[in-house]
């Protein structure tokens, strides 16, 4: 089975950003000063803990997932078998009857 690598990156990127703008919100909101999740700052141009920071981080956040989703599913699909048959669904199989003993 092949990935299809637009949906794979968008859903990493649409993961990663709203976990990080979610996380930054919390961090945000408690009044925590964010001291590790801080040091995203040298990774995300713009980014730090703070409201406006969270939208930055979901951007930067979506960017990278994205382009690691995209590459991942590139890489998987060099490596999977283009003729390979999809898997037995559970119709196929023959049906015995499981016998239960108390």
């Amino acid at each position: 089975m092949k990935l299809r690598p637009l949906a794979l990156g968008l859903t990493f990127g649409l993961l990663l950003g709203l976990a990080i703008l979610s996380i930054t919100w919390w961090v945000t909101f408690i009044g925590s000063p964010g001291t590790t999740l801080g040091v995203l700052r040298y990774v995300y141009l713009g980014y730090q803990v703070s409201w406006i920071g969270g939208l930055i981080g979901f951007l930067w956040g979506f960017v990278d997932g994205f382009v690691g989703g995209y590459l991942f599913a590139l890489i998987y699909n060099l490596f999977v078998k283009s003729d390979a048959k999809p898997p037995v669904s559970f119709d196929d199989l023959p049906s015995e009857e499981i016998s239960e003993e108390i």
